[in-house]
């Protein structure tokens, strides 16, 4: 009778194959005889490892693999490996049956396995006394890559996939009580958040037990899925410390909010110093520009009546050339009165110049500050981006807001006065926006004329 080499399982790691003849409760040697002309048939994603002893093997065995897919017959010499398995056993010639071992490994199937951690205690690190119970549940995907790494790990003469299994859920509830008990203190979150944590935990459970699955047990971890993380809501660790953590909660939020009205009595308490720094600095303008335009009428004022004082000393000069003589008594002297008339002109029109220009000069000064604004300190607003209050923004950061897109007219702003929040768009903020015109008007289409009717 001739024999077909092949598994039929689908569930399965390992499996190793026997002959239909062999009484399985005592295979005995004839467990491992191969037929000549035996079929072999190896599925896509499995291999069949022949393991047997040649002539000069001494006390180690052979091993060969033949990868799938497969399908031929024992006598086949044109597989490489088929030839050297059956030229060691029958030491280079053909005949019966030949003792092997052949061993199916499955390369590709993926094996579930449920798992459940019963309730153990996890202790917050803030509160090393008060022990939380807590439980976990899920299922893990992994199948076998490296087969010569599984190899060496288990024994294939023996070996058992519930046994297996039981010891990679042994080994899966160890290294998951070490990751919970840990992640709280490592992440600074609490113990009473773990049930929100399923996804963080989830993923550093993954990356802690992937490496010492593939160390311990040779096999791939290929999903782990962790369903639910239960507290133990009843115990009293749990109910202490629910107690502590809302105090802590409640403390923090009541400061968050104190510190909010704080920030809020501030932001208040700057406006009004804006605002009244501004008024001052208005007043102090207008009073300024009152008195440069009193300075320039009385320096205009001044300068006709220092004209009008040179005016008279000429006028002097020329009544006082007419009694100058040139040696006889009575006789005018026309070079004295010529001096006379170009010296009190000289001085007038020095003084007139002078007086002009300082006219000038106070009246440019006094046209100056008229058009120059005065200062008015920055605007302050709190804008609210991605429903968090950010500020005070001064026109700087606000313009930098804007050009970022955090601050559009339909975002609600606040600054000192307003009753509450109001968009950017009906508070001084609205000047900040580029506005753009409307399109021009399109110029009427000129009517039809008449037609003339004969």
């Amino acid at each position: 009778m001739m024999n077909v080499i092949r598994c039929d399982l689908k569930d399965y790691i390992v499996w190793k194959w026997r002959p239909q003849f062999t009484n399985s409760a005592d295979p005995g040697q004839r467990a491992n005889f191969v037929r000549w002309g035996s079929s072999l048939r190896v599925k896509d994603g499995e291999m069949a490892m022949f393991v047997y002893r040649g002539p000069n093997s001494g006390a180690h065995d052979n091993q060969d693999v033949i990868m799938g897919p497969y399908d031929g017959t024992i006598e086949t010499a044109n597989l490489p490996v088929i030839s050297k398995i059956i030229g060691l056993a029958y030491g280079g010639g053909q005949g019966g049956p030949f003792q092997a071992e052949i061993y199916f490994i499955n390369l590709q199937g993926n094996n579930q396995l449920l798992f459940g951690v019963p309730f153990f205690d996890v202790f917050d690190s803030r509160y090393p006394d008060l022990a939380v119970p807590v439980s976990v549940r899920g299922s893990i995907t992994f199948n076998l890559t490296d087969y010569q790494s599984f190899i060496k790990l288990n024994r294939l003469t023996d070996f058992n996939l519930m046994d297996f299994k039981n010891q990679v859920r042994s080994a899966l509830t160890k290294y998951m009580k070490h990751v919970i008990i840990n992640i709280a203190g490592d992440k600074g979150f609490s113990v009473i958040q773990l049930e929100s944590k399923i996804l963080e935990i989830n993923e550093d459970a993954q990356q802690y037990i992937s490496k010492r699955f593939s160390d311990d047990f040779g096999v791939n971890l290929k999903a782990l899925d962790i369903e639910a993380v239960t507290l133990n809501k009843e115990s009293e660790g749990y109910q202490h410390l629910k107690g502590l953590t809302f105090g802590i909660v409640s403390r923090t939020t009541q400061a968050q909010a104190d510190a909010n009205i704080r920030n809020l009595e501030q932001m208040q308490e700057w406006n009004s110093e804006n605002v009244r720094a501004t008024m001052a600095i208005q007043r102090g303008e207008m009073q300024r520009a009152q008195r440069l335009q009193t300075e320039t009428a009385y320096m205009g004022a001044h300068a006709l009546d220092q004209q009008a004082e040179v005016g008279k000393q000429f006028a002097s000069a020329m009544g006082e050339s007419g009694a100058m003589n040139t040696g006889g008594e009575g006789q005018m002297n026309p070079a004295g009165m010529m001096t006379g008339i170009m010296m009190g002109g000289a001085m007038g029109q020095q003084m007139a110049g002078m007086m002009n220009q300082m006219g000038q000069t106070v009246n440019q000064s006094y046209q100056q500050a008229m058009q120059r604004p005065p200062q008015v300190p920055e605007i302050s607003f709190f804008v609210l981006i991605n429903g968090n209050q950010t500020g005070p923004h001064n026109t700087t950061a606000l313009n930098q807001l804007i050009a970022s897109g955090q601050l559009t007219p339909d975002t609600y702003v606040w600054t000192k006065g307003m009753a509450n929040w109001d968009f950017a768009k009906n508070t001084e903020i609205n000047s900040l926006f580029a506005v753009t015109p409307p399109p021009p008007p399109v110029p009427p289409t000129p009517p039809t004329p008449p037609t003339n009717n004969p």
